[in-house]
């Protein structure tokens, strides 16, 4: 019995890739594509970042996260042979999909994880409001808790009023430095 050919269209795969390697892995993948004359194949492929804030030493500070640990994106056809580059690039594990057989990710997944990765000025959500109660989860405040008398949003700021010495005292925090009670 011969074994099946393996040919899907073009679209957007998942490989499953060792941790910490995924930049290399994708552009291992786009050089081996070069080198074997494949670039009609396989088009394009990407980790998937966003930038997020976080507090780092009492600061907040704007880092790029990749959204899917552990994997690359790539737009190809899928054939033998591209099956096989990819496949056989170091730091690969394998596709998405069972077995053997790669699974193309949906076009609307793929539009939302592009539309996710838009360098746009991350905003922070937040459902807090004046006279919610809080606490200070992080800083010099940490523990204390108190309620919320002021909201900047565009800063991403709070005033809290605490008890400090049995004294009502204001104090202004970065919302992710606080939860809601």
């Amino acid at each position: 019995m011969a074994k099946q050919r393996l040919y899907l269209g073009r679209a957007w795969y998942a490989i499953h890739v060792v941790v910490g390697f995924e930049e290399i892995v994708a552009d291992a993948i786009m050089k081996r594509a070069e080198a074997y004359d494949m670039r009609d194949k396989i088009f394009n492929v990407l980790v998937p970042k966003e930038k997020v804030w976080e507090i780092r030493g009492g600061k907040r500070e704007l880092v790029e996260k990749k959204i899917y640990p552990g994997y690359v994106f790539a737009d190809m056809i899928i054939t033998d042979e591209t099956w096989y580059l990819v496949r056989n690039t170091p730091k690969v594990t394998g596709f998405l999909g069972a077995g053997t057989t790669p699974m193309p990710i949906d076009q609307k997944e793929i539009e939302e994880i592009l539309k996710r990765m838009k360098p746009e000025e991350p905003h922070i959500e937040t459902d807090i409001k004046e006279n919610d109660l809080v606490e200070i989860t992080q800083g010099v405040f940490k523990g204390m808790q108190g309620k919320v008398i002021e909201v900047d949003r565009e800063k991403g700021r709070l005033k809290v009023m605490i008890s400090v010495f049995n004294r009502e005292t204001p104090v202004e925090v970065d919302i992710l430095q606080v939860k809601k009670l």
